[in-house]
């Protein structure tokens, strides 16, 4: 699953409940996804609240094998910014 595809699932759970806020998953040099006004784009933009993490464990992710809260308590996932709108993640998984 590429970054590409990751994108597009987060577009579809976008299409079906669109977010106000801007959050960012930043995976390093392997590229950024910036959700803003109902867009998953693969771009690095400013965010109120950017998720970094690798993008092998976004794929996880992604995929439900890895728990959002299990990876922060283990340091895969680190929030910056606005840690309320980290806990929106799940409604872009479905």
């Amino acid at each position: 699953m590429s970054l590409t595809d990751i994108r597009d699932t987060m577009q579809r759970g976008l299409d079906k409940r669109p977010l106000d806020e801007v959050i960012k998953f930043d995976c390093g040099q392997d590229g950024s996804i910036t959700l803003q006004d109902g867009q998953a784009v693969l771009e690095d933009r400013p965010a109120q609240c950017t998720i970094h993490m690798t993008a092998d464990n976004l794929r996880k992710l992604i995929q439900g094998r890895m728990n959002p809260m299990t990876g922060f308590a283990m340091g895969k996932i680190r929030v910056s910014g606005d840690m309320a709108l980290a806990l929106k993640l799940g409604q872009l998984l479905g």
